[in-house]
């Protein structure tokens, strides 16, 4: 494993808990950052903190509560100082129908968790990086933004939007040491699986040229560049992580 260096760099990962969040989590502390882990479950965040040891922070929000975040950030940084590095990995998957028979409860969540959760935690967090004229921001989309799954359409418009609101973000910091990029992975084997129908899954491997699931290290490994200071020019921009899938 190279050694990415963010001594003296002050973390906030979204979703934190499991997954592809922990595997972020583990890679920023290996890599010297100070952390604070962000999720809805506290009795996963609490798995984590002793699966992680050291002096880890954590933070149980509901990100699609924007006054919640806005104090998870207060609270953050009242523990460790100001953020410099924000990986929004928090997401559902929700459930697999058609675009004509998805349930309008689920349409929503899925909308609010993916899109609503991910605007309100960088927007908690911007103002804090611009005084400081520092930040790295990576936000996880998924290749399902870009092409759109079958059955999956609120997971599919919900991360297409998250790539568009990145760009504008990054178009918007631009005059600033912030860079905002994101993710586009192809489907990991982590807990969001439990959300799927074996036959959607099967239906995302079979789109995958190198013919497996992506792993959560790998990913971890091109998130932990992008959010170190080495990344100094690059922003607004999305990282292809489909294992070839991906045809943008």
């Amino acid at each position: 494993m190279n050694k990415i260096d963010l001594d003296g760099q002050i973390a906030v990962i979204t979703g934190g808990a499991q997954g592809l969040g922990l595997a972020f989590a583990k890679r920023v502390l290996a890599s010297g950052a100070k952390l604070s882990l962000w999720d809805v479950n506290g009795d996963r965040l609490d798995a984590a903190k002793k699966e992680l040891g050291g002096s880890v922070e954590s933070v149980v929000v509901d990100i699609t509560d924007a006054d919640a975040v806005v104090a998870a950030h207060a609270e953050t940084e009242k523990a460790l100082g100001p953020v410099s590095i924000l990986v929004n990995s928090a997401g559902i998957a929700g459930p697999n129908h058609t675009l004509d028979t998805y349930p309008l409860d689920d349409w929503k969540r899925v909308i609010d968790i993916n899109l609503h959760g991910t605007f309100h935690v960088n927007r908690a967090v911007v103002p804090s990086m611009k005084a400081q004229n520092y930040g790295r921001i990576v936000n996880v989309a998924s290749v399902a933004g870009k092409e759109g799954n079958p059955n999956a359409s609120a997971y599919s418009a919900s991360k297409a939007a998250v790539i568009g609101m990145t760009k504008s973000l990054g178009k918007e910091l631009a005059s600033f040491d912030i860079a905002v990029n994101c993710v586009t992975p192809a489907a990991a084997r982590t807990p969001i699986f439990d959300q799927m129908k074996q036959e959607h899954i099967d239906y995302m491997l079979s789109r995958i040229p190198r013919a497996r699931f992506l792993e959560v290290d790998e990913a971890a490994n091109m998130v932990a560049w992008l959010v170190s200071r080495e990344n100094s020019f690059t922003t607004a921009s999305v990282f292809d992580l489909s294992g070839g899938r991906a045809t943008y």
